[in-house]
């Protein structure tokens, strides 16, 4: 690993895990110092206890006061803040089951989910941004998903979130970019984390894969490493993008499946 991030101070939300826990680890190897915030304390300080260097601390992106004061700790502790991943998100088995199509969508879902991700991404912004413009600049890097940007039958507040998400980071990039902060986006398909390996049955996983342009699924190291660059002076000149990262998946036709499954039954590509 390169050590490009070296002297920098790097605040990961959701990073008791998963894609946040991954990110975390990268940009650790990478030379930076993380601090990994979480809503469950024991997750962060266990995945601390993996990064050399690095601290965790708990926080509920839906109370402001908690969001301010992790900021003002971070900054206060390390002098400043040079890299922010708003990774957290709200979605465990009961928010799922509650995230469902506009008629039969439980209303607290979609706030709570309108807080989280949403609100909560914001907020993390607003507290951060000061101290990336005293230390002359910084860089922003929102988890968004394939939700963000294509409908499905389910997931609507997920979805919802997400693509606000998307339009709060050009906001952002916007804003700011003359201070020399930037921000971008990162739109991740069906990723491997462990919490989709347990809960997603094989048949599904299949499915999601046949629609994939790779032959394999993505892994949490395969995000970290776009968060890695984006946190890096190697993308300097890129703010304000929403980057797919989900193997394809929103490059193609709708029909792309279909059609690989009928050309392998006719041993030909041709129509």
């Amino acid at each position: 690993m390169t050590r490009r991030l070296e002297g920098k101070i790097a605040l990961v939300t959701g990073a008791a895990g998963g894609i946040g826990m991954a990110s975390a680890k990268r940009l650790a190897d990478d030379g930076a110092i993380v601090v990994l915030a979480d809503i469950d304390l024991a997750g962060a300080e266990a995945a601390s206890g993996q990064i050399e260097g690095s601290a965790a601390y708990k926080v509920d992106l839906t109370d402001e006061a908690a969001v301010r004061s992790l900021c003002e700790t971070v900054a206060d502790r390390f002098g400043q803040i040079d890299i922010l991943h708003n990774n957290a998100a709200i979605q465990n088995d009961a928010q799922r089951q509650a995230d469902l199509d506009v008629v039969n969508l439980d209303v607290a879902a979609w706030d709570k989910a309108m807080a989280v991700n949403v609100r909560g991404a914001m907020l993390m912004t607003k507290y951060v941004v000061p101290h990336m413009i005293a230390a002359g600049g910084g860089s922003i890097i929102n988890s968004a998903s394939g939700f963000g940007v294509q409908g499905e039958a389910t997931l609507t507040a997920y979805g919802s979130s997400k693509a606000a998400l998307i339009q709060l980071n050009r906001m952002i990039a916007t804003q700011y970019g003359k201070q020399n902060v930037r921000s971008n986006c990162m739109v991740i398909g069906f990723v491997l984390t462990r919490m989709a390996v347990e809960s997603t049955p094989d048949m599904v996983k299949e499915i999601l894969l046949s629609h994939h342009l790779t032959p394999e699924l993505g892994q949490p190291e395969d995000i970290a490493n776009l968060v890695a660059f984006l946190a890096s002076d190697e993308s300097k000149f890129i703010t304000g993008a929403a980057i797919p990262i989900d193997g394809g998946v929103t490059a193609h036709q709708p029909s792309y499946a279909d059609f690989q499954k009928m050309f392998a039954a006719m041993g030909s590509g041709k129509l």
